[in-house]
């Protein structure tokens, strides 16, 4: 009765308020709260006596817990956006079903059968949990060939879901479809049906029709911090705000920071807070197109957090984010540029501002000819230095943060569950354009 009570409350104020035309819907898969405090501290001018705040300290108005609908309380990105994208729980596991295996709408779907132009931005494979969540449904997270071929048979009145697709996984794209009597690869299949598609981050300031498809890498983008475009997701987002918004229509966009949960689970906080920083920039864009439209809302959240990260190590009170900005590559690329090194100092310089130590040096040497151990020791050498803490190399169950601006930005105010979010979107969406 109470929860009733609760949910007729946020209906009341939500239909007192005025409605948006547009929704833009950010995930930072993996970005707890400990991600956009180390993520302030990264930023900081030092020059400066006071610790600047940033897009996120800005727009931040709530929180959300993230559990999924079976016993381990943790939960994986497939769940976490199934909730996201449908307003229900399902296992770890599960793109877009709920426990009993049935097919659950996603806000996406939903967005089109109202009329919505639609957009998925992401730097994984589009096939990939986040993505899949709003598109797809699918006993197993792991069916990634299959799930890219739901972006071209999950239709609403004979076309695709998502107008716009940008993001990686040609691997799965390039997967053989048959129809009836004919067989193509999901890509030209999206082609015949009118999809433009473009092969490069380069080509999108070509990007002025829908529908379009955009696949940039066989899987993943490339990590922010090893990228000739650091700024990859801001790209692509900026294309994607420029061609939905050209006409009359309504649009919803999902973007997800997919890498920032990669680098949690490489327990890599230097490719954490380049992805960071790619999704800080893409936030302040949006920010700036929310209050130059007036009719915009954005909502911006997490799926879970990962690593278990801390700031703070081994009980020494201290921070250096001057350390992690000194670092600029992954660890797995430091680790193969370094496997079998005759210069191992010079070498590390190609990478690393900050000297080695003679003890440090040794380690390395010792392990020198397996990229797994240099990985291994590299991260524990930055781990060392900064200050750096993590208690798992998987997710954890910390409540997550809730950013929003725009019109209807209110209602996401305080706590709430993940499928609040998506219950209120979808309140937005058949209520509001």
């Amino acid at each position: 009765m109470k929860k009733f009570i609760f949910y007729s409350l946020i209906l009341l104020s939500m239909s007192i308020e005025a409605k948006p035309t547009n929704i833009i819907f950010l995930i930072g898969d993996g970005m707890g709260p400990a991600y956009t405090t180390a993520y302030r501290y990264y930023s900081d001018n030092p020059k400066t006596p006071k610790v600047e705040s940033t897009i996120f300290d800005t727009l931040l108005i709530g929180s959300a817990s993230t559990y999924p609908d079976d016993d381990t309380i943790v939960t994986d990105s497939a769940a976490a956006a199934t909730a996201l994208a449908t307003g229900h729980k399902t296992y770890n596991g599960a793109v877009g079903i709920n426990r009993n295996k049935q097919k659950l709408t996603s806000i996406l779907k939903t967005a089109k059968s109202r009329g919505y132009n639609t957009g998925i931005v992401v730097t994984s494979e589009l096939s990939h949990a986040t993505p899949a969540g709003f598109v797809a449904h699918s006993t197993s997270r792991k069916n990634k060939y299959d799930i890219a071929k739901q972006f071209y048979t999950n239709k609403f009145d004979g076309k695709p879901i998502v107008d716009l697709m940008l993001g990686g996984g040609t691997k799965y794209f390039n997967k053989e479809l048959t129809l009836g009597k004919r067989t193509k690869t999901v890509t030209k299949w999206l082609k015949s049906a009118g999809y433009k598609y473009f092969k490069s981050l380069d080509e999108l300031d070509q990007l002025n029709t829908l529908p379009a498809l955009g696949l940039f890498a066989e899987k993943g983008l490339t990590a922010a911090i090893n990228s000739e475009h650091p700024d990859r997701l801001s790209i692509m987002t900026e294309a994607a705000l420029r061609v939905l918004g050209k006409d009359e229509k309504p649009f919803f966009l999902m973007i997800e920071a997919s890498q920032i949960d990669w680098c949690g689970h490489s327990n890599d906080i230097s490719c954490a807070m380049a992805e960071m920083d790619d999704f800080a920039k893409t936030l302040t864009m949006v920010k700036h197109y929310v209050d130059e439209s007036k009719n915009t809302l954005m909502v911006a959240t997490a799926d879970h957090s990962t690593g278990g990260l801390s700031l703070g190590y081994n009980k020494i009170y201290q921070w250096k984010a001057d350390i992690v900005k000194q670092v600029h590559a992954t660890t797995r690329r430091i680790a193969e540029q370094l496997e079998g090194s005759k210069a191992i100092a010079t070498d590390w310089h190609k990478f690393i501002d900050f000297s080695l130590t003679e003890s440090e040096e040794r380690t390395l040497a010792a392990v020198i000819d397996n990229k797994d151990e240099i990985k291994d020791v590299v991260r524990q050498i930055i781990i060392n230095r900064s200050k750096t803490g993590w208690t798992t190399k998987g997710h954890d169950a910390v409540d997550v943060q809730v950013f929003a601006a725009g019109v209807g930005s209110r209602a996401f105010r305080g706590f709430q569950d993940n499928t609040d979010i998506s219950r209120k979107l979808n309140y937005y969406l058949i209520n509001g354009a």
